[in-house]
């Protein structure tokens, strides 16, 4: 079994090859933005941590994206959607069908 931080990474590993044809760019927003909306500020803030410790390793496009964190850190209404539960947040809150 993967400890969460490790299976964070896993995770975003699965975002970052999603978008691995994407433009550099478009590909970067499309991963912080995936983030942003589908992980709980809890997640967020342990994986951070994680990318600021240790980058190396680590897709440059999910470090770039959670870079795009602290430049832009997410409103109170970005933080209540994000962790909110799908019957609480609507759509925005599961990427579920």
């Amino acid at each position: 079994m993967l400890e969460p931080t490790q299976k964070l990474l896993f995770m975003a590993n699965q975002i970052a090859d999603f978008f691995r044809p994407y433009p550099e760019e478009e590909a970067v927003a499309g991963i912080h933005d995936h983030i942003l909306n589908f992980w709980t500020p809890g997640m967020r803030k342990e994986f951070r941590s994680f990318v600021q410790e240790q980058p190396d390793g680590v897709n440059p496009r999910i470090v770039q994206a959670m870079h795009l964190f602290d430049a832009n850190p997410p409103s109170p209404v970005d933080k209540a959607t994000a962790s909110a539960t799908p019957a609480e947040g609507g759509e925005a809150a599961s990427d579920a069908g």
